[in-house]
């Protein structure tokens, strides 16, 4: 599953080269790969607040749990639109690429995917933690990122690292630290 969102991602790079903020469509190059409409699944738990969810990934907001079936209505170089299939509401997703220093095909890749994430490959625990959209000592980096996603690169500039800082809201920020792959301590 990772390899074939790797692989759209990839394809989806080289709409970027086309011009600002136009509109990916299908049959258009390589957005040919991301197709408006089609079914995707959030690939973490993540919060939208006033139907925007940014890819800074503040903590607040409504919760939209991991696997959350979503359309994707509209893919531009720097938002989505999407549709949450249980309700019909309607999400933008802002790519803020200067924190998150990722292009929008790259970003969404992130927040979205052609398939669920199996949860079974996590902890009673970590499964808990994961579809409430919060972290707790113990958990894994894989089940970190299923939680609550991927933390701005400008601040976290790889995943390799002990610490990883996201935001709770446009003020305060948080460090989720690791220590032999756990989550040790979350320090706000």
């Amino acid at each position: 599953m990772f390899r074939k969102n790797y692989i759209v991602m990839l394809l989806c790079l080289a709409v970027l080269a086309v011009g600002c903020k136009k509109e990916l469509k299908p049959g258009e190059g390589a957005a040919a790969a991301v197709q408006p409409a089609q079914v995707y699944y959030t690939q973490f738990s993540l919060f939208q607040e006033q139907n925007r969810f940014r890819t800074t990934n503040y903590r607040k907001g409504q919760l939209i749990p991991i696997n959350t079936p979503v359309a994707l209505l509209k893919l531009t170089s720097d938002e989505a639109v999407l549709r949450v299939e249980s309700s019909g509401q309607l999400i933008t997703v802002e790519n803020v690429q200067k924190f998150t220093k990722d292009d929008m095909p790259i970003a969404f890749s992130k927040i979205a995917g052609t398939g669920k994430v199996d949860l079974n490959q996590f902890t009673a625990a970590e499964r808990e933690n994961i579809l409430a959209g919060q972290v707790k000592t113990g958990m894994s980096k894989k089940a970190v990122l299923a939680a609550i996603g991927y933390p701005p690169q400008h601040v976290t500039p790889s995943l390799d690292g002990d610490d990883w800082t996201y935001w709770s809201n446009l003020f305060n920020r948080f460090v989720v630290k690791f220590k032999n792959g756990k989550v040790d301590s979350i320090v706000e």
